[in-house]
Order: C-alpha cells, then sequence, then structure tokens
C-alpha cells in the first residue's frame, strides 16, 4: 500500500552551511515558544507563522555528536552530553568544548534542570536483554533502563531515541514490545519511522529508526508531516558508482546503486571497515575516511582529534556508529517547527512478530502506518561526483577474500560484476611484482 498525496508542505532542495555551530542554539529561554522562525536555508521547508519550540538537550550515548549538531541546526541547543568511549568523548570535548561532558550513564544522578529533550542513540544490543523481560521490567534492564531512570525521574516532555531497523525484529518483536511499553506506562504518546538517508541528499544507504516520545504533544507532527514516493534505484555499477561490503559474498552484499551501504562501526571479520565501491570505468577501493564524514553530514576531519587517544583506524568505527547529522537536523526543524499530519493509510498494529517500519499511538491504541522511508527528497549528488579524496585501491587480499567467499557462496551478483573484481584482481596483482622485485 502507498501513502496518500502528500499535503503542499515543500520538501525539496536545501543547502546547509557545515559550519554552524553544533552545540549554540538560539539564545532563547528553554522550551520557550516564539512567533518567529531565525533566518535559515531551510525556511522554506516548513510552514511560516507556526509558534516554534527551541529544545534543551540531554545528549546520551552521544557518539561523535550527530544527533546534537543536527538537532542544533534546526535551533537547538545542548545541556550536556554523556559518552564513555574514549575515543569518542574526545572528539565530544573538542567540537562541543562548552557543554558539559559526562562519562557513563550509570553514574549520571539526573539530568540538568532546563532539559527539555532526551536523545540517545542507544545500544542495539542492549535490547536483547530488555526483550527477555515482559514490561517496564524488562525496559529496566541494561543501559536503556537507564535511559527510563532519567526521564522518569525528571519527566522530560520529549524523548528521541535512535536505533537500527533490526531493533524492530529482534526477540520476534518482543524488544519493541517493551519500548512501546514501557513509554505507555509513564504516559508517552509515541511514533516511529524508519527513515534513510538518502532522502536528505547523501549517497549512503542508511535506514535508522527514529523512535520519538512526548508527554503533553503530538509526535507525529513531527515525524508525519512530510513525505515523498518511494524513489527508483539510479542505473546499475556500469553506469554509476555502486558500492558493496568487501568483508561480506557468502550470506549478503549490501549491494546499493549510487550510493555506498550503510557505514557500520564494525563488520563480519570483526573489524571497522569502509564499504567497497565500483567505478563505471572499473575501478573497486573504498574511501576515504573524510568522505566517510561527510556521508554522514560532518565536515571533513571532524574526527580527527580521536587520533590522539585512539589508532587512526578506529575513526572509522566513530563514524559508522554515529546518527546522521542531515537526519537529526530534519528532525529538528520539524521539532523546532512541528506540521500538519499527512493523511496516511493505518491499519491497527499486530501484537505478534516484527513490527513495521513505521507505526505510532497516540493513547487509543497501536496502528501501523504505510510511510516511506523518504519523508523529504533533497537535491541528490551521484556518489562519483560527492567523493571529494581518492579511493584506495582494495587490496588484493581483500579482493581475493572476498571472491573467494563469493564463489563459495549462493549469492547472485549484478552481470559482469565478478568479472570487473577479477580484473581488478589481475591488474593489482601485476602492480605489486614490480614492486616485490625493486624490494629484492
Amino acid at each position: 500500500m502507498q501513502p496518500r498525496p502528500r499535503s503542499n508542505l515543500r520538501g525539496g532542495d536545501t543547502n546547509t552551511s557545515s559550519s554552524a555551530s553544533a552545540s549554540r542554539g538560539p539564545e532563547q529561554t528553554a522550551g520557550a515558544r516564539s512567533k518567529t522562525l531565525s533566518h535559515s536555508p531551510h525556511a522554506g521547508l516548513f510552514d511560516i507563522g507556526l509558534e516554534t519550540m527551541n529544545h534543551r538537550i540531554a545528549g546520551l550515548f552521544a557518539g561523535i555528536g550527530g544527533l546534537e549538531r543536527g538537532l542544533a541546526r534546526g535551533g537547538h541547543s545542548t545541556a550536556m552530553l554523556c559518552e564513555n568511549d574514549p575515543a569518542a568523548a574526545s572528539v565530544l570535548a573538542h567540537q562541543f568544548d562548552d557543554v558539559p561532558l559526562h562519562g557513563d550513564v550509570c553514574t549520571l544522578a539526573a539530568l540538568p534542570p532546563e532539559t527539555t529533550l532526551v536523545a540517545a542513540g542507544f545500544p542495539c544490543q542492549d535490547l536483547s536483554q530488555a526483550g527477555k523481560t515482559a514490561g517496564i521490567s524488562g525496559m529496566r534492564s541494561g543501559l536503556i533502563g537507564e535511559v527510563v531512570r532519567l526521564i522518569e525521574r525528571h519527566k522530560t516532555p520529549w524523548v528521541l531515541l535512535e536505533n537500527v531497523p533490526f531493533m524492530l525484529q529482534l526477540s520476534g518483536g518482543r524488544a519493541m514490545d517493551v519500548i512501546a511499553t514501557a513509554f505507555e506506562s509513564l504516559g508517552y504518546r509515541w511514533a516511529y519511522r524508519v527513515v534513510d538517508s538518502r532522502a536528505f541528499g547523501l549517497p549512503q544507504r542508511r535506514r535508522r529508526v527514529y523512535f520519538l516520545a512526548c508527554l503533553h504533544d503530538d509526535p507525529r507532527q513531527v515525524l508525519f508531516a512530510d513525505e515523498t514516493p518511494e524513489q527508483a534505484e539510479r542505473g546499475d555499477f556500469r553506469s554509476v558508482a555502486c558500492g558493496f561490503y568487501w568483508t561480506e559474498g557468502v550470506r549478503g552484499l549490501g549491494w546499493a546503486v549510487d550510493a555506498i551501504p550503510t557505514l557500520k562501526g564494525g563488520s563480519t571479520i570483526g573489524i571497522p571497515s569502509a564499504p567497497a565501491i565500483v567505478l563505471p570505468d572499473g575501478q573497486v577501493g573504498t574511501p576515504d575516511i573524510r568522505d566517510a564524514e561527510r556521508l554522514q553530514g560532518f565536515p571533513t576531519d571532524w574526527t580527527k582529534i580521536s587520533e590522539s587517544v585512539a589508532r587512526r583506524n578506529a575513526r572509522w568505527k566513530l563514524v559508522g556508529n554515529a546518527v546522521n547529522v542531515r537526519a537529526a537536523e530534519w528532525l529538528g526543524r520539524r521539532l523546532a517547527r512541528p506540521g500538519k499530519v499527512l493523511e496516511f493509510d493505518t491499519a491497527p498494529l499486530s501484537q505478534t512478530g516484527s513490527w513495521p517500519t513505521s507505526a505510532w499511538n497516540m493513547g487509543n491504541g497501536r496502528v501501523k502506518v504505510f510511510a516511506s522511508e523518504r519523508p523529504i527528497q533533497r537535491s541528490y549528488k551521484s556518489l562519483h561526483e560527492f567523493l571529494l579524496y581518492p579511493l584506495s585501491p582494495l587490496s588484493v587480499k581483500a579482493t581475493a577474500g572476498f571472491l573467494g567467499r563469493a564463489e563459495r557462496g549462493g549469492l547472485r551478483f549484478p552481470p559482469d560484476f565478478l568479472r570487473t573484481l577479477r580484473d581488478h584482481l589481475a591488474r593489482s596483482q601485476d602492480s605489486e611484482v614490480p614492486r616485490t622485485r625493486a624490494a629484492a
């Protein structure tokens, strides 16, 4: 089922300067409403003349600050950050140098009193334990239980959670039921939606769940006030750059046309690594870490400071675990200026099995929503044009390993794809022979 035609809200291309302050929002009282919207390159995206809300944010499991940076672009400001990973904390301390930084959510006694929004990208694996115990007792287990402890004590008006879509099927849907039940027990209305970062003009296929709960308002005015139809693929690997996971090959490929697959903090071989890109001319390589930062909406070298406390390769884990800045910015601008809830096809939500990609509960029952994963569609720059830095050729070892797994597995690949990789492997091996002789 397809969503019904959208309203006249505009969701076209917008440009955003990366020089905007990551931590400082408008100088307004936390939670205060105003009748005007500050000058913004996104001002045309939303209804003009509505009241605005500027939140004070407590960022838990903050990573490298993707949520907070994006929300700041929407007009909000950060009251505190909490992160226990030393490399990620070094980035936060450098990029948000005027924001208090706490090291461990388990020892955080309370939220800042001015907090109106808790933003948390909690670890997905933490839900596995939560899903083993019913109701709010399960929600109180593990690190996600620390979020419940803090918002229950503070009576936080708004809560924003981000996680991978796998959370919707974890433990046969039980983990998601634990989250929904916990927020319902605390008196929250909630809505969530899976959103693909390609909606914001970035050539990375990155699907994430954004779960928004509030005590007094309507979270649908943030998540379901925008809609565009699903987009068709943009050619094939013989005409556009395509991405894939070189660490896979047996059960998955992560194939992405004119995009890279999701940047991840780890891989099946146990190390943080970049996806590979195959260009139409047959080049095969991995992107530069600075382009990876840009694919997540950050300026180049956002994570460079982390090299003072961790290995350079650790930057891939930081970037892969981050929340996409442009997705967070869309949320921030909708939080600042909620819109009219559009009409979508809906159905009662089944109480068993995996959860749908969009749903809500406004206090009168859980509802499945037929919404696309692209609420807006900013102008899309092709992957090849987006990259600013040269690819690092995929090594002989990595290429040979992928081809070996692919030949043992039963996956179907795009026509001529494996031949392109074999040609790349042959060229790479030929180029290694002169270097070997020179070394001898």
